[in-house]
């Protein structure tokens, strides 16, 4: 959230003393008001994306409150409207509520109270702005050339520049993370930017695929090479010529037809089943894997002339536990996606949820958090779930951080967005904080962060 120094308020009455008053108390807040005696002056004076509130009494000459309700709901249905009703008038209060305001003030209001609803008003509009910027973002996204690692800790940073690197040269891959890391991305984002990505990128779980069929799966058969193989079958290998054979969980593949997997990587032709000639092939091969291969190989679960023909290029896939203050803009990202997907509005972050998600160990890793995301949009705001509700017994058995622990990413999760928010400019980050610059380096340094990282950063 941004301080109040910074919000600005929209005041909008014809009464000289009300504007005064209400301005002297807003200012005193630390808030900058801007004062208008009429609705027609204020509606030309509002900027688009205005990140403050609205306060309007309801009856003024000309354009009265309820007219000026209406106008801005069109320009901008999430902007706060604050309106000011007469004493005792309540059914025009409750007509302003059915009718979009956020909230109502009754004349003779408390500065206290302005206070309150304004406050109340903003953290509502940087909720909805912040949640309008995600959506561009995965508009953004959605145009770029492939897909895209959501993050900005540089453990994520390093993995964006080696998929950058490695799509543009002809090397087979070996991906190495725990069960939802994302390696199935990965291996895509890396197809996408290469000069295979208008040719076929064909997925195989090794695991998924029964261990009988799965030779002829990959490499195909003739007519007649068992029983049952009434015509010929192009395999997953030949149909994916000139693009990516992307080889999921491949610790699962059977020993004798690693032998085989070995000579296509080696030879680049295959031989169906039944066949007595070879198929020339023009592929790349990424293969994924959750286990120690090098280790597999010496307890003898895994070829170890394979394991060293496909560890040429190996990338590690970092846990969500070791980049923990990517956690709430992966949720949001998340959020968005499935809003959008469902026509639901997508909900937006308190402190309450952060610490929630920052406290989670997450053993599923980025899939379980996108799954916690789906979740929340559809249940969280129909039947009141919160975040901490739908994580509970999630994971029983693991062991959550320490509160100090949880403190300290929570304070690098906020200094994370906050500086990617407004692209690594110290002097807006530590307004918008609250903090002054010296203790802002200083937590800098305490949690290895880089304002330069966010002044030209960006994630394939």
């Amino acid at each position: 959230m941004h301080e109040p120094s910074t919000l600005p308020v929209m005041v909008i009455d014809d009464e000289p003393h009300l504007r005064i008053t209400a301005s002297q108390t807003l200012e005193l807040a630390g808030y900058t008001p801007h004062c208008f005696e009429s609705a027609e002056q204020a509606l030309s004076a509002l900027p688009v994306d205005f990140p403050g509130v609205i306060v309007s009494d309801i009856r003024m000459p000309g354009m009265g409150g309820m007219e000026l309700l209406n106008e801005l709901h069109r320009r901008d249905p999430t902007l706060p409207i604050i309106l000011i009703t007469g004493h005792g008038d309540i059914s025009t209060a409750v007509e302003a509520m059915r009718a979009g305001a956020w909230d109502f003030l009754e004349k003779p209001f408390a500065g206290d109270q302005l206070l309150d609803v304004v406050r109340r008003g903003i953290e509502k509009r940087q909720l909805s702005l912040e949640n309008n910027r995600l959506k561009a973002e995965l508009e953004v996204q959605q145009a770029a050339l492939g897909p895209r690692l959501v993050g900005r800790t540089a453990i994520i940073s390093r993995l964006a520049a080696m998929i950058q690197r490695i799509s543009q040269v002809e090397a087979d891959v070996l991906l190495f993370g725990e069960t939802g890391t994302g390696k199935d991305l990965v291996a895509r984002a890396i197809h996408e930017r290469s000069a295979r990505r208008n040719n076929p990128f064909m997925a195989i779980n090794c695991g998924a695929v029964p261990e009988n069929t799965i030779e002829s799966e990959l490499f195909g058969h003739e007519k007649g090479a068992f029983t049952g193989a009434v015509e010929r079958r192009i395999g997953k290998f030949e149909h994916a010529n000139g693009g990516t054979v992307f080889l999921d969980e491949i610790e699962s593949m059977p020993l004798a037809l690693q032998v085989k997997l070995l000579r296509v990587l080696q030879e680049r032709s295959i031989e169906r089943l039944g066949a007595n000639e070879g198929v020339p092939l023009d592929l790349r091969v990424i293969a994924a894997t959750k286990v120690d291969l090098k280790v597999a190989a010496e307890e003898g679960r895994f070829r170890g002339d394979l394991y060293y023909r496909l560890n040429v290029v190996t990338l590690p896939l970092p846990a969500l536990r070791e980049r923990r203050e990517d956690i709430p803009l992966l949720f949001q990202h998340f959020a968005v996606v499935a809003a959008n997907r469902s026509g639901l509005e997508a909900p937006s972050l308190d402190s309450h949820a952060v610490a929630a998600l920052l406290a989670h160990d997450w053993p599923g890793n980025v899939r379980e958090l996108r799954n916690l995301a789906e979740r929340y949009v559809l249940l969280g705001a129909a039947f009141d779930y919160r975040l901490d509700m739908l994580l509970e017994g999630a994971a029983a058995d693991t062991q959550e951080p320490t509160l100090p622990r949880q403190v300290e990413l929570f304070e690098k999760s906020l200094i994370s967005q906050s500086l990617a928010r407004h692209h690594g400019r110290v002097t807006d980050v530590c307004r918008h904080l609250g903090i002054p610059r010296k203790t802002f380096y200083d937590k800098l340094k305490k949690h290895g962060l880089n304002a330069e990282d966010y002044r030209h950063s960006s994630e394939p």
